[in-house]
């Protein structure tokens, strides 16, 4: 039994925690100023959540506290952190970072079967199956689903390939752990992007640019809010999730029964289409008078819910999950490795971003939960790019995931 099995408990040891790090980021002690110029306060909100996780304090499993930060804060905070976007600015970024994005399947896709292959040199016994459904490729098939797409991919794959239920249980955990410590490394690594961006020799001008828009905005709108102000930010946030979950608890069933084809894209995904509709929904009100609302804090209150969603994604991080498959690990670690070594090469190549190469690598590894996590640790104003190409991963997921497992198949 977890030491906290209430989640309001669990709620409050979790807020006491993100207030106590932002008010050591913003402390003026030399101590604190030292520590956070080498770790970024994001990164912290991430892994403490995780440490709870391995104490046994907290079981993620139990808890509805992921549920809820995915399926009302997450949408909530994509209008809010949308509304004040210049979507002409989004577009104008240019054809890399679609060309990441590509490239970080494409990653995945070779990534899988060369891991595979490597670990079975080193010891073939972690490739042996007692039962053909405990052929360890079909197990990885999910995870590529996963990485590529999303949860509703990663079901595809299952239902397609079968794996046995134990051998899912532990591709499950391989997927979370090993998508959750690169999410770490990529929110690390957002502090550093101006060295690597020097090294990678990229055009940042942009990203500068669509940053300098955003900000020069929120400077002339600027004002106090008022109470009215703050009641209006919710009840466009809420008002627009709210939309997304009707059209999303109905056009998802409808679309299972009547259009099971379009199940390939992942439009059967509830999900999906609470995303698009969050999304869309804040793009919409950019045109609109509502958009003055970035004046008094709008992103703000949108940076806030995306933080406390991060709080719960660490959550679900056992450090000590690493012990229980370690074969499996080291396939997921290869794979990943693979997966961003072909990322930074490309990015080199064309000179792309290092915000290019870390929003197209979450936008496949993690999906529309974190993507925009990793975009706006960059910047608030970037965070739409990574629901755009995490969308993206969705419609792809499928196709990339099945070319991955058919691949390994062939060298099994």
């Amino acid at each position: 039994m977890p030491l906290i099995t209430n989640d309001a408990i669990a709620f409050g040891l979790l807020m006491i925690t993100l207030g106590g790090i932002f008010a050591t980021a913003n402390s003026s002690h030399p101590f604190w100023k030292k520590f956070y110029t080498f770790v970024p306060s994001l990164l912290l909100c991430y892994f403490i959540p995780s440490i709870y996780s391995t104490l046994g304090w907290i079981d993620p499993s139990s808890s509805q506290l992921y549920y809820v930060a995915s399926r009302y804060l997450l949408p909530a905070s994509l209008v809010l952190l949308t509304l004040s976007i210049d979507l002409k600015a989004v577009l104008g970024l240019g054809w890399k970072a679609i060309a990441m994005f590509l490239t970080g399947t494409m990653g995945i896709v070779i990534g899988g079967p060369l891991a595979m292959l490597i670990v079975g040199a080193l010891d073939p016994s972690i490739l042996e199956a007692s039962s053909p459904d405990n052929e360890i490729w079909r197990g990885l098939a999910t995870v590529a689903g996963s990485w590529i797409g999303g949860g509703a991919n990663q079901t595809a794959m299952l239902e397609v390939y079968q794996p046995s239920s134990s051998l899912f249980s532990a591709m499950v955990t391989v997927d979370i752990i090993m998508a959750n410590l690169w999410l770490a490394f990529l929110l690390y690594g957002a502090s550093m992007a101006t060295k690597v961006d020097q090294w990678l020799g990229s055009d940042t001008s942009a990203i500068t640019h669509l940053r300098e828009q955003v900000q020069d905005y929120q400077d002339k709108i600027k004002r106090i809010p008022s109470l009215s102000d703050l009641m209006s930010i919710l009840a466009v946030a809420f008002g627009i999730t709210a939309i997304g979950h009707v059209i999303g608890d109905n056009l998802a069933p409808w679309i299972t029964e009547n259009a099971p084809k379009l199940r390939e894209f992942s439009l059967d995904s509830a999900f999906f289409w609470i995303v698009v509709t969050a999304t869309t929904g804040g793009l919409l009100v950019s045109f609109t008078k509502l958009r003055t609302l970035e004046g008094a804090g709008a992103s703000k209150v949108g940076s806030l819910f995306l933080y406390i969603l991060v709080m719960t994604i660490g959550l679900k991080m056992d450090l000590m999950a690493f012990f229980d498959a370690p074969g499996f690990f080291l396939i997921g670690l290869i794979w990943i490795l693979i997966h961003v070594a072909l990322l930074l090469t490309v990015a080199k190549l064309i000179k792309a971003p290092l915000f290019f190469v870390a929003v197209g690598s979450q936008a496949n590894v993690g999906g529309a939960a974190s993507a925009p996590i990793v975009a706006s640790a960059f910047h608030p104003a970037l965070a739409p790019v990574g629901v755009l190409l995490a969308v993206l991963g969705y419609a792809l997921g499928t196709y990339g995931a099945y070319a991955t497992a058919e691949i390994m198949r062939l060298f099994y």
